[in-house]
């Protein structure tokens, strides 16, 4: 008989902090409560940027220890969801052959040029649909094949980032769809690994394991684990949408035909669902990409940099003494003038700069700006800019999709920034309706419980999830000066002109 109460555990791993969260379904709601969070980021080894995977696996089972320390229960599921295109490798025995590499190393500078001239742009993109990102796990593992690494050769599997911890938890090797699709090597219309594709770039696909769905069971926890957590009875381990993003867009509430999603943290990903991939000149042109969704569906969306401009300037200046949090970086931005100096986010010197404050007052200056002379002015910056990159990235939509999309629906951490959210309602002259602020955990949960029969669809989740949370709404205000600033300087910035 099915708990009345179930209790499921959501592993949430983004790029700069991890979290064990716990949601429990009573049947009408979900209400969610933090039960271990840690912080996570790229560490600086010898030959590179490297994730600090067994830091994750370790703060993960305290996570899942901690819960039963906690409640004196056992959970009802345990799902993991991460960030894209990154792996582990992994020999014979079954153990990575190294730290997983970090999307933000050196390693694929130049890569995307070498892979077009054997498979060309537009052949990679009519196969995967996949936005084009120096990033993606294609590059990657082509610049393992430009080097003759032998771990590439030794490898028995390759692991996404959630994959393999449902593989240290379940024992199963797979992929899940989600995550898998933001690889770049995966058929969008097929759904499966491009085999063709991989073998012209010298890529075994042999070490590829099989697709499997959003809200696939893969079994009990492993007893290792089971015994460590202090569970009593058998524990499924479900591969939710193991993407992140995936996760967060199955929380939407109310998504539909005419909403955008906007799922906002360090990075930003606003897109549509939809029923199939869009893979058109249209689509190819304008840089987009089909991610897989829940349900069956698409994630058509833009990879937007998202608040990483502002987070890696609190480090800097947190580096140099002055610690800020993020109401008051919000005071301080409101308080500068506006427009005086934008930039185009997705610029490539800000990918991994450094000193991202020193990196936009340069952009600024390179384009005939004055360069923002304040923490304020710098943040104001950077927000303003955002909410003009949501306003270009909705018009391609809408191109796209062929019709006006009336609400952006922002999910995720970012949508507590009230100052952004305004800004991104005058800008994009569309109302703005904000939370849920743990999107990820929620639909992370809400697939579980679909899952285990506790939910009947993600429809119905979706219902729950509305039920659950509260939302703010901003109405747009007055957008003549955000028109002015568009037309006249934030499209040429980024080559719209």
């Amino acid at each position: 008989m099915l708990s009345m109460a179930p209790t499921f555990l959501a592993v949430d791993l983004g790029a700069s902090s991890g979290r064990v969260i716990a949601g429990t379904w009573d049947g009408a709601r979900f209400a969610l409560r933090d039960v271990h969070r840690f912080a996570n980021g790229p560490v600086q080894g010898p030959s590179g940027l490297y994730t600090d995977i067994d830091m994750l696996w370790r703060e993960v089972r305290t996570g899942l220890r901690r819960f039963t320390e906690q409640s004196g229960e056992n959970p009802a599921g345990v799902g993991v969801d991460t960030w894209g295109v990154d792996f582990g490798l992994l020999g014979r025995d079954g153990t990575l052959l190294a730290h997983p590499v970090h999307y933000r190393d050196t390693r694929t500078n130049g890569i995307m040029e070498k892979v077009f001239a054997v498979v060309p742009r537009d052949e990679v993109f009519r196969v995967t649909g996949i936005q084009f990102m120096q990033i993606n796990t294609l590059y990657q593992l082509y610049s393992l094949v430009e080097a003759g690494s032998g771990h590439l050769r030794d490898a028995s599997a390759l692991l996404m980032t959630p994959d393999l911890f449902h593989y240290w938890l379940s024992g199963r090797q797979v992929a899940e769809y989600s995550i898998a699709s933001t690889s770049q090597m995966l058929d969008a219309n097929a759904r499966t690994w491009s085999a063709p594709m991989l073998g012209r770039l010298g890529i075994p696909a042999a070490i590829l394991p099989p697709v499997v769905m959003p809200g696939t069971v893969l079994g009990p926890a492993l007893d290792g684990v089971a015994a460590e957590a202090g569970w009593t009875m058998p524990v499924p381990v479900i591969a939710v949408g193991s993407h992140d993003t995936a996760s967060a867009v199955a929380a939407v509430p109310d998504l539909d035909g005419s909403s955008a999603y906007l799922s906002s943290g360090t990075w930003s990903l606003m897109g549509i669902e939809t029923a199939a991939p869009v893979i058109t000149p249209a689509s190819l042109a304008l840089n987009f990409t089909n991610e897989g969704g829940v349900a069956g569906t698409i994630r058509l969306l833009k990879n937007i940099m998202g608040l990483w401009l502002v987070q890696e300037c609190q480090r800097v200046w947190e580096r140099d003494g002055r610690k800020y949090g993020w109401e008051e970086l919000a005071k301080l931005a409101e308080g500068a003038p506006a427009f005086r100096s934008i930039v185009d986010p997705d610029a490539a010197e800000f990918f991994s700069p450094g000193d991202m404050p020193e990196a936009i007052r340069a952009f600024c200056r390179r384009t005939g700006q004055p360069g923002p002379d304040s923490v304020g002015a710098v943040v104001r910056c950077a927000l303003e800019s955002l909410a003009l990159k949501y306003r270009l990235v909705l018009g391609d939509l809408e191109t796209l999709a062929g019709r006006r999309l009336e609400v952006i629906r922002v999910v995720g951490g970012g949508s507590q920034n009230r100052l952004l959210n305004r800004f991104t309602a005058d800008a994009c002259g569309r109302p703005v309706v904000a939370g849920p602020v743990e999107a990820t955990a929620l639909g992370n949960v809400m697939l579980q419980a679909v899952a285990t029969g506790r939910l009947g669809s993600v429809a119905e989740g979706r219902r729950a999830i509305a039920a659950s949370v509260t939302r703010e709404t901003v109405e747009p205000g007055r957008g003549g000066a955000w028109d002015e600033v568009f037309l006249g300087r934030f499209a040429g910035l980024c080559g719209r002109g």
